[in-house]
């Protein structure tokens, strides 16, 4: 992204920009920043063609038309599935030769690197993985966020902020502003604010209710449960994530036992960096044969609930009840 930064700020534009990637926010906020610095208040010359069904050879035909009153065209593709399909192979040879007046603009969420396109993509300009900022570069983000707003946090609220909203910068952006509003003249948010307006995140509900049954609190990790039902989350979902908590616990776990860096550690399990303390601490409460076995349980309750043998609420109380029990 430091490269298309530069583009930006120096003005110096490729005719290519291939921006895609996990993170749906850069994704947006590039994507905007590139149309208007490439063509200012030019709409007329613009055209954009996005999903699934586009018609390349009428893309074609608008890319070979000359600019009208302007000396630039631009062409956004969105969503369009070319990069995990054959469907852009007609396009990824027209881009060999871009006119020299055509600015070309695609965005996708998920992209094949093997395919004819996205070579082509590379070769015609850039191709920029958007993906979350590593912790960092996320509190500064944040921060500019706030500065914007003439508000403040402290870098510990910041930290708690992260734990429960995650690293999806969306969210994030959407959480900040409600407590931009929510504070109103006041300069400085604080941890309360966030307590009283963050809508936690179901994953961060999860790790809560695992750590319950790690401590063996049976009647709070019941609650955490019963608490995501009144939210109207299906017992079979909160299943999968208890696997996946589980899975991720167990992963961790092994690595710390051949004394992997944090770093390593959130890039393997693929946890955001600034959570992967609390993952640590939390696979030391248990052992590995605990871990495995809760992870069989999950399994089984899975095939169980599949199969009509057990009713789904069921099942999963019962396995929160089994792994929570005092020993």
């Amino acid at each position: 992204m430091e490269r298309l930064d530069q583009d930006l700020k120096n003005k110096n534009f490729q005719h290519l920009y291939l921006l895609y990637g996990e993170e749906a926010y850069l994704r947006q906020n590039y994507k905007k920043a590139l149309i208007k610095a490439i063509m200012g208040d030019d709409t007329m010359n613009q055209s954009s063609y996005i999903g699934k069904d586009i018609n390349v050879g009428a893309l074609i035909d608008q890319a070979e038309t000359m600019p009208f009153f302007g000396d630039k065209r631009l062409i956004l593709i969105e969503d369009s599935g070319f990069l995990k399909n054959s469907g852009g192979e007609a396009l990824a040879d027209y881009i060999k030769e871009i006119p020299e007046y055509l600015y070309i603009i695609i965005v996708e969420a998920e992209v094949d690197k093997r395919s004819k396109f996205f070579k082509a993509c590379t070769s015609a300009g850039s191709a920029v993985l958007m993906e979350p900022y590593k912790e960092g570069k996320m509190k500064q983000w944040i921060g500019s966020v706030l500065k914007q707003n003439s508000k403040k946090m402290t870098e510990s609220d910041v930290e708690y902020l992260l734990q429960k909203t995650g690293d999806d910068m969306v969210n994030i952006r959407s959480e900040l502003e409600k407590l931009i509003n929510f504070t109103g003249e006041r300069d400085v948010i604080t941890r309360n604010d966030i307590d009283e307006i963050v809508i936690r995140q179901i994953g961060d509900c999860i790790f809560d209710l695992v750590e319950a049954m790690g401590n063996r609190k049976q009647t709070k990790a019941l609650e955490y449960y019963y608490d995501l039902l009144a939210r109207r989350e299906a017992p079979f979902k909160i299943l999968a994530l208890i696997g996946r908590q589980f899975n991720i616990l167990l992963q961790t776990k092994e690595l710390i036992g051949i004394r992997s860096q944090e770093s390593e550690i959130a890039s393997k399990v693929k946890v955001p960096p600034f959570t992967v303390r609390k993952y640590i601490q939390q696979a030391r409460m248990y052992d590995m044969k605990t871990l495995v076995s809760a992870i069989e349980a999950c399994a089984q309750a899975d095939e169980d609930i599949k199969t009509g043998k057990m009713q789904d609420r069921m099942a999963v109380e019962l396995l929160i009840v089994e792994y929570s029990r005092a020993s």
